[in-house]
């Protein structure tokens, strides 16, 4: 295989568009279920990136599609589901989220910053 073949394969297997930063922060998950229930319940990211998240214990079943709006703060955003995964013996979930607009902190922190560590460099350096 070419070098150039090798790197395409690389970049077709590596769906990640942007380093992620972890970051537990409590939010609040607003939106309409599976069953097409309103709901509004407490949340957590996992990891951030300027343009997502990925949220824990959420403890609806949504549809990939689906728009929730989120509130961390005295901040609102709107999200698009893009996927969910069942916890094995559990009744939550974590989602994926992909944000409406790019806000540059939108979180409070600036995810461009030098200093900010990527969730894979940090998984690293905890031997996790």
């Amino acid at each position: 295989m070419s070098p150039a073949q090798m790197q395409e394969a690389s970049v077709q297997t590596n769906r990640r568009r942007q380093d992620r930063i972890l970051a537990v922060l409590p939010v609040r998950v607003r939106g309409t279920d599976a069953a097409g229930v309103s709901f509004e319940e407490l949340a957590h990211t996992l990891d951030l990136t300027p343009t997502g998240v990925r949220l824990g214990a959420v403890r609806r079943q949504l549809k990939v599609r689906d728009t929730l709006t989120v509130l961390y703060h005295q901040r609102r955003m709107d999200f698009r589901v893009v996927w969910t995964k069942l916890l094995d013996g559990t009744k939550e979930y974590q989602v994926g989220l992909k944000a409406f607009s790019q806000e540059k902190e939108a979180w409070g922190l600036s995810l461009f910053n030098s200093q900010a560590q990527p969730a894979t460099s940090a998984y690293a350096a905890t031997g996790a």
